[in-house]
């Protein structure tokens, strides 16, 4: 599986950045076209979930005192498994449903429909997963049926907010001022202030010193992240695609490595201070964590629940607001549950998108004079 990822990463940044060359001129514009920054909060909240919030301070122990992780500090090893350089996966995927699905429609032939959509509803349900098994990490002593219920509750909730797009754009754009808000506070109270921040923040250059480390696997627990991200590029490209507004293919891979960087640099920034100075987040604090983490995961649900019901026609106009709503859940609590009891992992639906993209690539070639 290692060897499988590794080429299939190379040959996505090297399609980047051939396209960029290439087509970097090339005006990408969605089907509902909306700002620059809307539709960074739109990419940023549906292709990124509760992970962004709750992995961190799980992770900079792992990454402090493991081997293969020495050869950069832990800030600069989290923020290469979640900044700049894996949003490519992003970008290729975003330029391919913006310029060529329109004119080829290869994900409406009925083999790589299924295969898609299975993918999505999948990952899906991964995500309400995630924060499922990382509660206990934030809320000491939750039960299990509390756990479970906050879970079906957040399912609910995101199939309830994908009955309409103007819920989801509108969450979007709330959840990332949200996310604004928490930073400011978890700095505020650090007492770290500009200076601290600043020096906390510089540990990230060493990723971009070590930057060749991480574009194949590390270890098992980086392939279980970029077999993520893989898992997630085809779905996020093609719901975020239709809200571009009238960028090059330059600006929209500017756009995508840069802009969502940022606040994630400063976050994990944040967060590090606190770590590496030993400095414990009171359990309020950690709870305005966890809000925040549920917004994020409502948000990416109904982006990935609006996707998958419009691809399968299973819409609130055909079949009503109830069916809709309950079907959603149903399926999804489904699958949480097989994440939880049986061997169900992402890294296996991340390989399923692997052989997806080989499918398309394949049938680029093959048809590659109807795009001229």
């Amino acid at each position: 599986m290692t060897a499988i990822l590794s080429i299939a990463i190379v040959v996505v940044l090297t399609t980047s950045v051939l396209l960029t060359i290439r087509w970097g001129n090339v005006v990408c514009t969605g089907s509902m076209p909306v700002s620059l920054f809307t539709f960074i909060a739109i990419l940023f909240t549906s292709g990124l979930d509760v992970g962004l919030i709750m992995f961190p301070l799980v992770d900079f122990k792992v990454y402090a005192t493991e081997r293969p992780y020495s050869f950069a500090n832990p800030l600069a090893i989290e923020f290469g498994f979640w900044g700049f350089l894996v949003w490519a996966f992003y970008f290729l995927t975003t330029f391919y449903f913006c310029i060529v699905e329109p004119k080829l429609k290869l994900f409406e032939i009925p083999a790589v429909s299924f295969v898609n959509n299975v993918v999505v509803i999948a990952t899906c349900a991964f995500t309400a997963y995630l924060l499922l098994i990382y509660l206990p990490d934030y809320i000491q002593g939750i039960s299990d049926p509390a756990r479970f219920g906050l879970v079906g509750a957040v399912i609910l909730c995101a199939s309830l907010s994908s009955t309409d797009i103007r819920y989801v754009k509108a969450l979007s754009v709330a959840s990332i001022w949200l996310f604004f808000t928490l930073i400011a506070a978890i700095w505020l109270i650090s007492g770290m202030g500009l200076s601290g921040l600043a020096s906390s923040m510089a540990g990230i250059a060493s990723y971009f010193a070590n930057i060749h480390h991480f574009v194949t696997p590390i270890t098992d627990y980086h392939q279980f992240y970029l077999y993520w991200w893989f898992a997630w590029s085809i779905m996020i490209g093609q719901f975020v695609s239709r809200f571009v507004g009238g960028l090059t293919a330059r600006q929209l891979l500017a756009a995508l490595l840069i802009v969502p960087s940022i606040p994630i640099a400063i976050w994990f920034s944040v967060l590090y201070f606190y770590f590496s100075n030993d400095i414990e987040i009171q359990s309020h604090w950690r709870w305005a964590m966890v809000t925040v983490g549920i917004v994020f995961v409502v948000n990416s649900l109904d982006s990935l629940i609006r996707l998958y019901t419009h691809n399968i026609e299973f819409t609130v106009t055909k079949f009503g607001a109830a069916q809709y709503v309950a079907g959603n859940w149903a399926m999804l609590a489904t699958l949480v549950l097989l994440f939880q009891f049986t061997p169900l992992k992402i890294e296996w639906i991340g390989l399923v998108v692997v052989g997806l993209y080989s499918a398309i690539y394949f049938l680029l070639i093959k048809r590659r004079r109807e795009l001229q």
